[in-house]
């Protein structure tokens, strides 16, 4: 499954949901306590979503936006169900 990122390094504290302005597709809301350099929130981007999605690290891969906000993320058996939950309702915590 792909979906559209919008991430906000340097949060207070990880967490996935919610969603970000009104486009379709839809874009989902990452919070990450880590800084945006060396790739830092880009690996804790890949662990938050893992741990929201119930899957393992290693299905998860940023496909495009290695260096911007906005990314496009692949999840490899991701349920569809689950995205749509973290989209419509608010933040939850991840991790």
């Amino acid at each position: 499954m792909r979906i559209s990122v919008r991430v906000q390094p340097g949060a207070s504290r990880t967490v996935i949901g919610g969603r970000y302005g009104s486009a379709d597709p839809p874009v989902l809301l990452a919070r990450v306590a880590a800084p945006a350099t060396e790739g830092r929130a880009n690996r804790a981007l890949v662990e938050a979503l893992a741990a929201a999605f119930g899957v393992r690290p290693q299905r998860v891969t940023v496909v495009t936006g290695h260096s911007n906000r906005m990314k496009i993320v692949d999840i490899e058996g991701a349920d569809p169900a689950r995205a749509a939950r973290l989209l419509e309702g608010g933040p939850s915590p991840a991790g």
